[in-house]
């Protein structure tokens, strides 16, 4: 099994990343899991009324894609969670590619790290951004 990155290795500027092309499945399931039937999500001809003016993917499922960053690859297995601020600035809309960034920002005090969140389109438009802090596996 992959061994995440304990404080000692991470270096403020350390950055890693996934990507993923949202389908209409993708916004389906996480609609079905978290209850949120928002017309807005799923309902393409009462979301040609919207502000959008046709469906968008939840804010949460695309800001979802920062934890596999954090507990997968940087700081890796073994990383929990602690707190995560998230600004929505564009939407995401079904077909989109996006790419979840992190960086490291900050070691702090008690082996924690903060690292810069940055979630971004297929044109490179940021479309969330925010702060995580983790601690790191030991």
């Amino acid at each position: 099994m992959n061994k995440g990155k304990t404080y000692d290795e991470i270096n403020i500027g350390d950055k890693a990343c996934v990507q993923k092309t949202i389908s209409e499945s993708d916004v389906y399931i996480f609609a079905g899991i978290v209850g949120d039937l928002n017309s807005m999500h799923i309902n393409e001809e009462a979301a040609k009324n919207s502000i959008f003016g046709n469906r968008i993917c939840h804010g949460m499922l695309i800001g979802s894609f920062i934890s596999p960053v954090l507990g997968m690859q940087l700081p890796g297995p073994g990383t929990i969670y602690l707190s995560q601020n998230l600004k929505f600035v564009a939407p995401v809309k079904i077909g989109d590619t996006i790419t979840a960034e992190v960086e490291v920002i900050e070691k702090l005090v008690k082996n924690k790290i903060r690292l810069k969140t940055n979630i971004t389109n297929q044109e490179n438009k940021t479309v969330i951004y925010g702060e995580a802090v983790v601690l790191p596996p030991k």
